[in-house]
């Protein structure tokens, strides 16, 4: 009986036994007025769904009527704050033609009134202000947001790069409504199915990369619930990832610059890795010899960071380095020259051998991770020898 009523029902029975928390949904138009979009966004993720809307603009205009954009104004950047960064979706809106509002805050702000009559829907895309409820409820539709995961999982400002952080090997994207008090807590209105799509190359797979996986398929489901009409009135949740007995949700709270700092009493080689992969350049602190006092030599405590760093095999007689994670040594005297092609290594939590190839001393630029080390007076002046050759300590274990 099921095949005779046809294909697509079979494919909705077939999904709803593999998955028993999917539900099948109308796919039913809901009528609306045309819509004139306030449209909030900064980034490369939202201007992927502003082309989008752009596009359907164009093609359906007794759809989409208007899109006004709002963005945060250019930064002050470089040395003496003299260049002016701006978001990169001002640019994108300039290209299109679209109307451009330039906020920092909402207080004391009002959408723009049109010919035709006031904002009637706004979407938030990677935008970083709250839109109040002033706004929202100003506006006969309220507002959408399309969010880079499968919600509730990786609420928060950098769910990208918390996925990668916890080794995910599938995502999705998510449209919601803008909640009235808090991000990311709105009526879900649509979903990735479950249990997501693949993340290619997880164990390689960087933020950039990620994101242009994610845009097109945020942009594509944004524009789809626009043409069903999701966000008319009775709104249906369409969200199937559960919060109810889910130990594994994460907040993807937002990148600090201590995230970068390494914890070498309890990172793992893997840690170590996946962060620098998906944060980028990872630091840590470490004594250099300061400027001669007398006869007894200064220490100061400078930044490291690391540029180029590689899981190595161990050496042979250094195994007592391991005792002591995140102690640097060179495999060669501490008299060694920068140019001698020796390196400079440090020990995991775990028991796995890195080699530092570039890094930069706070004060100095990056380098040769051995010619900076050197150049700092990192290199403590006591050699271990052993059977199988000799090994410079650092001063101290890095911080």
């Amino acid at each position: 009986m099921l095949v005779s009523r046809g294909p697509a029902l079979l494919l909705l029975y077939r999904r709803s036994r593999l998955f028993p928390s999917f539900t099948p949904r109308s796919v039913s138009t809901k009528a609306y007025d045309p819509l004139r979009i306030l449209f909030c966004g900064s980034d490369e993720f939202s201007i992927a769904s502003l082309r989008a809307l752009h596009a359907e603009h164009v093609k359906r205009p007794d759809r989409i009527a208007s899109i006004d954009v709002v963005c945060r104004p250019g930064k002050r950047v470089g040395r003496g704050l003299k260049r002016i960064r701006e978001v990169p979706i001002k640019a994108v809106a300039a290209e299109l033609a679209l109307p451009i509002h330039e906020i920092d805050t909402f207080t004391g702000w009002k959408p723009p009134v049109l010919p035709e009559g006031p904002i009637n829907l706004v979407v938030a895309v990677s935008f970083g202000l709250f839109v109040p409820p002033r706004i929202l409820n100003g506006a006969k539709y309220g507002g959408l947001n399309v969010h880079p995961s499968l919600l509730p999982d990786f609420r928060g400002p950098a769910p990208l790069h918390h996925t990668l952080l916890a080794g995910r090997t599938t995502t999705g994207v998510t449209l919601q409504t803008l909640h009235l008090q808090n991000f990311d807590h709105g009526t879900i209105l649509a979903q990735t199915p479950p249990p997501g799509f693949e993340i290619p190359n997880p164990d390689t797979c960087t933020v950039p990369q990620l994101l242009g996986i994610v845009s097109p398929k945020s942009a594509e489901m944004l524009v789809e619930g626009i043409q069903k009409g999701l966000f008319v009135p009775p709104i249906e949740d369409a969200g199937w990832y559960s919060s109810a007995g889910q130990k594994d949700l994460i907040h993807a709270t937002k990148i600090r610059p201590e995230d970068r700092h390494i914890d070498w009493g309890k990172w793992t080689c893997l840690d170590i890795n996946r962060r620098h992969r998906v944060l980028g350049p990872l630091w840590s602190k470490s004594l250099v010899v300061g400027a001669p006092s007398g006869s007894t030599p200064t220490f100061q405590q400078r930044r490291v960071i690391f540029g180029e760093i590689e899981e190595v095999q161990p050496l042979k007689g250094c195994e007592a380095f391991a005792l002591v994670p995140g102690l640097p040594f060179i495999d060669g005297e501490h008299t060694v020259k920068a140019d001698s092609g020796k390196g400079v290594y440090v020990f995991a939590r775990d028991g796995r051998l890195i080699r530092i190839h570039q890094m930069k001393v706070e004060g100095q630029p990056y380098a040769d991770a051995l010619r900076a080390a050197l150049k700092a007076r990192m290199v403590g002046s006591r050699t271990f020898s052993s059977n199988d050759g000799s090994f410079a300590a650092f001063h101290n274990p890095l911080c």
